[in-house]
Parts: structure tokens; C-alpha cells; sequence
């Protein structure tokens, strides 16, 4: 299915220095920013109070949040569970105050705005829980790239796996920038978010790898950078109509999916624009530097008298 076919091919690469260069410059602020500022991490990450309280009614979570917020935490994590009438609290750790005290104050202010609230349990999230949820989330991130690199190198071949990888990475550090500058929270959802990025781009990175594949066997006249503009225009159509069909999902939870989805839906957005980017200027460009040549991709027909070949000189 396509809107548009373009017929005459885009010299993509013509401009690769200086697409990179911006990739590398975007790139190095948002390892700047990570090593300044660092992530503003969630209670699954630094540990703090999870309260679950119970209203006669369907809770409003709206008033809910902003009664915690008004006592000092203004990055509360307020959702249901369960029903409509359960709500989870999780509170962030604060120096001086035990988690007890913590939610003495919560229910306290809970109970001003509904007497009928009831607390049904309230536990506290330890720092080790922490540690283990961040030596997980990071053994997941290196499984996946480490899978897509052997997937890729057995595909196509080892120098599309270096491109590839260099370019998501890329895409996930660029994820984690924008949450270290701004200091958005940094949850498990936006986690799984970030995962999804990694999947999400090393495919739309497939698509072009295996169109390039298929320009050097048609077209046997064209340079390497000739065939790579081919590849990324003639999938130009089908990228606009999978990543925006993506794009407005992702917006409808971002602005209708409540405070719990927000982050999640925000990385997913950060991810999708870049990782069209990084697909078609970097993971491409880093290919043809990398060296990638017809004879790579596409086996040369075997010549009349090959040894190697059990029916040269063979007669009829």
C-alpha cells in the first residue's frame, strides 16, 4: 500500500556528514545530560512507601493526586487496582521521614477529603528491590541488543548488525537524554517503553537493509551510495503510513491514557521520530563508511570450469 511514489531517487547520503554530525551532537548532550543531571528515578527504582487505600465510591484519581501533591510529592504515582474503588499510592523516599510517618500524613489528608477512605495496606519498597529492578532492566537491554546484532549479522551482514545497533543505541540514549534534562520521572513503563523503542527501530532498519539488498541485485550500474538513496525512497511511502498510523495510537494514550500511560506514551513518541531518523541517516550512512558492497549481500554466479562447481565441464 502506498499514498505516493517518488520517481526520482533522493540523494539521502549526499547530505550524511551533516545528518550525522547533528545525530553526534544530540548524541553527546544527552550523555552530558545523564552524567550531570541523571535520571529522576521512580519509587520501583530508588524504593520509598506503596500505600493501597479503598473509597466507598469510585475514586476520582485526579483529587486523589493532587491532595498527595499538595503535602510535597509532586511526582506521585496514583492508580487503581483491583476495581475502581481500590487506588495504589506509591511515595518517594524523604530524608527524615519514616515510611510510618509517610503514610500517617497521606491518610490524613486523604481522610480531610473523604472520611470514608480506609488504608488497606501500606509496606515499604527497600532499596535492594531497586537494585534488583535496575540489574534487570539493564540485563534486558543487553539481551535484546545483543540479539539484534546476531539477527542482523545472519540476515544481512555483520556491517548492517554494527549499523544497526550503533543507531538504536543511539536512539535509546537520546530517550534517556530528554528524561535527564527535563526530569521526567523514569518508571518501569518507560522502561518497557524504551524496549519497545529498541524493537520498533530495528525494524523500520530492516525494511531499508533488506530494500538495499534487493537495489544491489536489480541494479548493477549503481554505485553504493546510489543504491542506498533508492532503498530509502522507495520506502519513504510505507514509512509515513506505519509510523504515523503508530504515532496517533501513541498520542491517544498520551493525551487520554491518565498520568500512568503519560511517560510511557512520551517515550514511545521521542523513540518513533528519532528512530526514523537514525534508520534512514544513521544506521544507513554507517553501513556505506562501514564499507557494505554488492558482492557482501549478493553471491557472484560461478563461472563455466569452477572446481568448485559438481557440474562444470559436464556434457550433454
Amino acid at each position: 500500500m502506498e499514498f505516493f511514489r517518488i520517481r526520482k531517487d533522493i540523494p539521502f547520503m549526499k547530505h550524511a556528514l551533516v545528518f550525522n554530525a547533528i545525530s553526534f551532537i544530540t548524541f553527546a548532550l544527552a550523555v552530558f545530560f545523564l552524567f550531570s543531571r541523571g535520571l529522576h528515578l521512580s519509587v520501583e527504582f530508588t524504593g520509598g512507601t506503596v500505600m493501597e487505600v479503598a473509597y466507598s465510591q469510585p475514586a476520582e484519581l485526579a483529587k486523589v493526586r493532587d491532595t498527595v501533591a499538595a503535602l510535597g510529592y509532586p511526582d506521585v504515582q496514583v492508580q487503581n487496582f483491583g476495581t475502581s474503588r481500590d487506588v495504589m499510592i506509591r511515595l518517594p523516599v524523604q530524608k527524615g521521614v519514616t515510611s510510618a510517618q509517610q503514610s500517617e500524613q497521606v491518610l490524613g489528608a486523604l481522610k480531610a477529603a473523604d472520611p470514608a477512605v480506609t488504608l488497606r495496606r501500606t509496606e515499604f519498597v527497600g532499596p535492594q528491590v531497586g537494585e534488583e529492578l535496575v540489574h534487570g532492566g539493564l540485563m534486558a537491554l543487553a539481551m535484546v541488543v545483543v540479539g539484534i546484532v546476531i539477527y542482523l549479522a545472519f540476515r544481512f551482514e555483520w556491517k548492517f548488525g554494527v549499523a544497526a545497533i550503533i543507531a538504536n543505541l543511539h536512539d535509546v540514549v537520546i530517550i534517556l537524554g530528554f528524561f535527564a534534562f527535563f526530569q521526567w520521572e523514569f518508571s518501569l513503563s518507560v522502561l518497557a517503553g524504551v524496549l519497545a523503542v529498541l524493537g520498533y527501530s530495528v525494524n523500520e532498519s530492516v525494511v531499508i537493509f533488506d530494500r538495499i539488498r534487493e537495489a544491489f541485485r536489480k541494479y548493477r550500474k549503481m554505485t553504493t551510495h546510489e543504491v542506498i538513496d533508492h532503498a530509502i525512497t522507495s520506502t519513504m511511502s510505507r514509512t509515513i503510513i506505519t509510523h504515523a498510523s503508530t504515532e496517533a495510537m501513541v498520542l491517544s494514550m498520551f493525551f487520554f491514557g491518565g498520568p500512568s500511560l503519560h511517560y510511557f506514551a512520551l517515550a514511545l513518541t521521542i523513540g518513533i521520530l528519532f528512530g526514523i531518523y537514525s534508520s534512514v541517516f544513521v544506521a544507513a550512512a554507517i553501513a556505506m563508511w562501514l564499507g557494505v558492497k554488492r558482492e557482501d549481500l549478493v553471491k557472484p554466479a560461478k563461472k563455466d570450469g569452477d572446481p568448485n562447481d559438481p557440474h562444470a565441464g559436464a556434457t550433454v
